[in-house]
């Protein structure tokens, strides 16, 4: 194949219909004012997509376009071009043609250098086609992974500490200019990798012969590697190093916290160490400083509850509860409420362990419980500081939630969490705490219960038919319309990992305290505000809104029978 030919862009796209003159004369200086590709401002300007740029360029030079979306990518034959080549000319090798070349899609099939640099890489004529570079960029990260790394890193610092003659602080990155540590290296590598698979939990777990390192993803844990078990003392010390632990002390739990950046992004880690029969056991949460903010239109409740829920927030004083597990969300939802709460006439006071988000004009409090900077004495000033609304991190005692709910019944809006199964127990499990009665029945506005569903894998998903426990599990939400929609499950793929999912989505359901309901709390028996309670919440629970995201295509039933706490036998 010839290599590559010269192309003007902006020419191109308003020779084909895509762009006009004035747009171009726009783009032109905001390039120059910025530096950014020229692609990149007609992108993010709006004037084209990056399909619609991708695919005139196809157009104009005879070559394929690929979309990568519903591409099946073969791992063996990709790794033919080494991982940094492929991200500097954004360029992957897709197919082995008959004529034994090779078909490579790129981003910029007008990129001479390229062209010639990968020849030489790969000594195989190639063929190019054009692919988006987005599309690319996630592939190259999902085909290029990082598990035979931290293999070969662990590797390497399992042959280090056989060697005695290596001094431990050098081994442990703790001498001036020893960031090329063995520790150091693996420690950042399986940072790196667990950002890139949007892991929110990295467990390293000491076993009789391994150390066995896992990612939580889309809430459930997957095996990243197994080290040899020598190297699991070296990464704890390493880890309690970095957050201030007591390196001494291995016999019992420790918490902590420390702030590292991966590529470029701050991200805040939290540790807890816990002495097992083989070692110590570390996890940590991952809370990436630089993740958006969603908005409440974006977090998936449905129509009815986001009305409902945008109600409660708009009310001057009460309590706003939203419950659920660890890891379903909760800080999520109420900070995308804080968001749309956030105005120059309200003083907004957070109270929380950690401080997840960063949010403007927020007056946002890490608690501190080794300096005695409890949620308890730092509500009691916050209630001086004259704040319209509060946000507790969780109602975790007696003492936090009553000064909450007296907060809600003096004037202010209090947000807060609560772990509990669902939005009707929540009510029961404040009084099981020893609130009073009344404060619960006065205070308290609405709880919204949520779970996180996985979603399936847009680019692997496949029609199902339920089995016969499904079957039943779906009647009770469906009735005879069972048969009435089509299901789906996700093949797996290399874009989600060959688990089926990519992303999860949000489940809901509310309990708004209406009078019928807060009389029926201030009866003793409990049975009499359940039974109120669940025939308001009838057909809006946390299993009616998973069966509305299953007969939608977005998840599987599988995966609605998890979060429903119901398995088929």
């Amino acid at each position: 194949m010839p290599p590559p030919q010269k192309v003007r862009l902006g020419d191109l796209l308003i020779q084909q219909g895509l762009l006009t003159e004035e747009q171009l004369k726009i783009a032109l200086n905001e390039q120059k004012r910025t530096g950014r590709k020229l692609g990149r401002v007609f992108v993010e300007s709006g004037y084209v997509t990056e399909e619609g740029i991708s695919q005139a360029l196809a157009r104009q030079l005879r070559i394929p376009y690929v979309d990568l979306k519903s591409f099946t990518p073969q791992p063996d034959l990709i790794r033919l071009l080494p991982e940094a080549p492929a991200r500097r000319f954004r360029a992957l090798i897709l197919d082995q043609l008959p004529d034994g070349s090779l078909q490579v899609g790129t981003s910029d099939p007008t990129d001479l250098q390229a062209y010639d640099e990968i020849s030489r890489i790969i000594r195989r004529d190639i063929q190019l086609a054009v692919v988006t570079e987005s599309q690319l960029m996630a592939l190259v990260d999902r085909i290029y992974n990082r598990t035979e790394q931290i293999s070969g890193l662990a590797k390497e610092l399992t042959a280090e500490l056989g060697n005695v003659s290596v001094e431990f602080g050098d081994l442990l990155g703790l001498t001036p200019g020893a960031d090329d540590a063995p520790v150091v290296k693996l420690l950042q590598t399986v940072f790196e990798e667990a950002m890139r698979l949007r892991a929110s939990d990295i467990h390293f777990e000491p076993l009789e012969k391994l150390l066995r390192i896992r990612f939580r993803i889309d809430g459930v844990l997957h095996i990243q590697t197994e080290a040899d078990a020598k190297v699991s003392p070296a990464v704890a010390l390493r880890l309690k190093l970095m957050s201030g632990l007591d390196i001494s002390e291995k016999r019992l739990p420790q918490d902590g916290r420390f702030n590292i950046k991966v590529r470029g992004n701050p991200v805040d880690v939290r540790i807890s160490t816990l002495p097992t029969q083989y070692g110590e056991s570390v996890v940590m949460r991952l809370l990436n400083q630089d993740t958006g903010l969603l908005g409440l239109d974006m977090v998936g409740m449905p129509t009815r509850v986001l009305e409902r829920f945008r109600h409660a927030l708009k009310r001057p004083s009460g309590m706003v509860l939203v419950t659920g597990p660890t890891g379903s969300g909760k800080t999520t939802t109420l900070y995308a409420a804080l968001n749309e709460l956030n105005s120059s006439e309200k003083k907004i006071i957070t109270v929380e362990d950690p401080v997840e988000y960063r949010l403007p004009g927020l007056n946002q409090v890490q608690v501190h419980e080794k300096i005695d900077l409890s949620f308890t004495r730092v509500l009691r000033t916050v209630l001086r500081q004259d704040p319209d609304i509060v946000l507790i991190g969780e109602m975790r005692d007696q003492e936090t939630s009553e000064i909450g709910m007296r907060a809600a019944m003096t004037g202010h809006l209090v947000l807060s969490t609560l772990h509990t199964n669902d939005a009707v127990s929540t009510p029961i499990r404040l009084l099981d705490m020893g609130v009073p009665r009344y404060m619960v029945a006065l205070s308290v506005n609405m709880v919204l219960a949520q779970r996180l569903v996985r979603v399936i894998c847009n680019n692997c998903s496949e029609a199902y038919k339920p089995t016969p426990g499904e079957h039943e599990w779906l009647r009770y939400e469906l009735g005879d319309q069972i048969d009435a929609h089509a299901y789906r499950r996700g093949r797996g793929c290399v874009h989600c990992g060959n688990t089926g999912y990519l992303g999860r989505s949000g489940v809901y359901e509310f309990l708004d305290m209406s009078e019928e309901v807060v009389q029926a709390l201030n009866h003793e028996d409990l049975g009499e505000f359940m039974t109120v309670a669940r025939a308001q919440m009838a057909g809006e629970t946390l299993r009616h809104d998973a069966v509305r995201l299953v007969v939608t295509g977005r998840t599987t039933i599988a995966e609605a029978m998890r979060i429903s706490n119901q398995y088929e036998e």
